[in-house]
């Protein structure tokens, strides 16, 4: 059913290098979607564009910092001259900063994670959503947020924050832009096994550090990034038309 309505569709995955964007762009292409990744490391992008490019050769990566304006627009740009037009918006980018006591925590680092977690997908939907308009054709956005913006954990302030503050922010643009056909919505993963999971536990004894973890979850494991593509992609489909 999916492959039916995502099938040369143009999607564009921020973050999509690692983790629950890279496997989201796996299934893009799975379903004959067009795709565009972007990320900050070159070297990263270029190895999760060679293996992608094994399911098909619609899939290009474009080195992006999202907290830059420029880059962003010239990222929307290029998908746009690549492909034609852009039809769904992945906005996965996004770091953890540092989870620390606040006063341990050095101004620049919030600095960071809201530049990234905040304005970086301001800037991705105000871009995103400009091309939609252009177009006039609607379109559908997807927003990686976190249980912790309602939540937290000891040191998460700044993260938490900055999730908060973007499911705020995304609350306001999906009724703002659903008058023109644009859908927008956000996806608050748990504990999922990624990159980004694992930075929080360095060392060998990391699954030992990770069990009380586990426990906090009813089902007693973590989920894969796949996990959570299938919601996006779900969310970024027609099958989702009404949310």
């Amino acid at each position: 059913m999916l492959q039916e309505t995502l099938q040369g569709k143009v999607a564009l995955v921020t973050g999509g290098t690692t983790g629950i964007g890279l496997a989201a762009a796996r299934l893009y292409l799975q379903q004959g979607t067009r795709v565009v990744i972007a990320g900050r490391r070159i070297a990263e992008g270029e190895k999760a564009l060679a293996a992608l490019r094994e399911l098909s050769p619609d899939i290009h990566f474009i080195a992006t910092d999202v907290s830059r304006s420029v880059e962003v627009q010239q990222l929307v740009a290029e998908t746009v001259r690549l492909y034609g037009r852009l039809d769904i918006a992945f906005n996965n980018a996004g770091v953890e900063g540092l989870f620390a006591p606040i006063i341990d925590t050095p101004e620049e680092a919030f600095d960071t994670v809201f530049d990234i977690n905040v304005k970086g997908v301001w800037l991705s939907c105000k871009y995103e959503i400009e091309q939609f308009m252009k177009q006039g054709t609607g379109g559908a956005i997807v927003n990686t947020s976190s249980w912790l913006a309602r939540g937290a954990l000891g040191g998460s302030g700044v993260y938490s924050a900055s999730k908060a503050a973007l499911d705020g922010l995304i609350r306001a643009l999906a009724v703002e832009t659903a008058p023109s056909g644009i859908r927008i919505n956000n996806v608050q993963p748990g504990y999922i096994q990624t990159p980004m999971f694992d930075r929080f536990f360095p060392g060998d004894d990391a699954e030992t550090a990770k069990a009380p973890f586990r426990r906090h979850v009813p089902a007693g494991r973590f989920a894969q990034p796949e996990e959570v593509a299938e919601l996006v992609l779900w969310l970024s489909s027609p099958a989702a038309s009404y949310l």
